[in-house]
């Protein structure tokens, strides 16, 4: 097949492109630059240099693929739009990519004991909304003869096979750690999330195309952890002191709003059964705690 791929050059999208091309289908990847196009023609893959903005340019590489993966922005509703009219009627793929801080609540280190398991059962926050009509709109696509599902990743950790190796919050909390020479959790750091390895997750993509039912939504998830749990391994990797509290503030003006408050210091935890049972989807990393102790240990 011959599959589009919007953020082809980033850390999910260019490890599904990889995963997909070794899985022998063909690869036209959306890039911003002509650098990023010329590095994934170097991986062998058909670079396309444009935006989620440029609707003729997306419609038209969707009307030429065989499948289509929205990797590129969760929250670009337009592009979503344009990708949907252009694969309506034909029971083309579109898998799209969303984040489970639609699930997060304002916890700012506090912990909660909710758990979910479907869409339907989230009720965002405001600032997550938008996300989550998205969500629905792709699922509703399915009526109108697309094969649409979304793939709703939770804290995704392992370095990338694409051309960005690493994700966004494990390497948040690294990066602050190592520049300030302390490790901080938000408030006490009681906050839960499920995690998955980006290598599971490019798998995932690869079932979903193969084998997902239109209408599908998929978390990708395989255990959970505390950011108290994961700052303090982040502490002992990087031979640091204790890890310590940081006041949510302090907190916001060092990563701003969104990320300290949705990524850093909510709670996000949900269970995946469907793409195990209808999809045969076997993650086989299993801790989050593990990997960052090896990896960042070893630098």
């Amino acid at each position: 097949m011959e599959i589009f791929v919007t953020g082809a050059s980033g850390y999910i999208g260019g490890s599904v492109a990889t995963r997909l091309q070794a899985a022998g289908h063909r690869i036209a990847g959306l890039v911003r630059s002509e650098d990023k196009g010329a590095a994934l023609r170097a991986r062998g893959m058909e670079p396309v240099i444009g935006t989620l903005d440029d609707a003729r340019l997306l419609s038209e590489m969707a009307r030429r693929a065989d499948a289509v993966v929205n990797a590129a922005n969760s929250d670009h509703r337009g592009a979503v739009e344009v990708l949907i009219r252009a694969l309506a009627g034909t029971g083309k793929p579109l898998l799209h990519t969303s984040g489970s801080s639609i699930a997060g609540n304002d916890a700012r280190g506090e912990p909660s004991e909710r758990i979910y398991h479907t869409l339907e059962e989230i009720v965002p926050e405001p600032e997550k909304a938008a996300r989550v009509r998205i969500d629905q709109r792709v699922r509703e696509a399915a009526g109108v003869g697309v094969r649409s599902v979304v793939i709703c990743n939770t804290l995704i950790y392992g370095h990338g096979t694409g051309l960005h190796r690493d994700s966004v919050q494990i390497p948040a909390l690294a990066g602050q750690a190592r520049k300030s020479g302390v490790a901080r959790y938000v408030g006490r750091g009681l906050n839960v999330w499920s995690n998955v390895h980006v290598d599971d997750v490019a798998e995932l993509y690869l079932l979903a195309l193969e084998k997902a039912p239109p209408g599908s939504f998929y978390f990708s998830e395989n255990g959970e952890a505390s950011f108290r749990d994961l700052v303090e391994a982040i502490a002992v990797a990087l031979k640091l002191g204790p890890a310590q509290s940081w006041d949510v503030d302090e907190a916001i003006a060092e990563w701003g709003f969104e990320k300290a408050v949705f990524a850093l210091a909510s709670n996000s935890r949900v269970r995946e059964r469907g793409a195990r049972e209808q999809l045969g989807w076997a993650p086989r990393h299993e801790s989050v705690l593990d990997w960052v102790r090896e990896e960042l240990a070893s630098g």
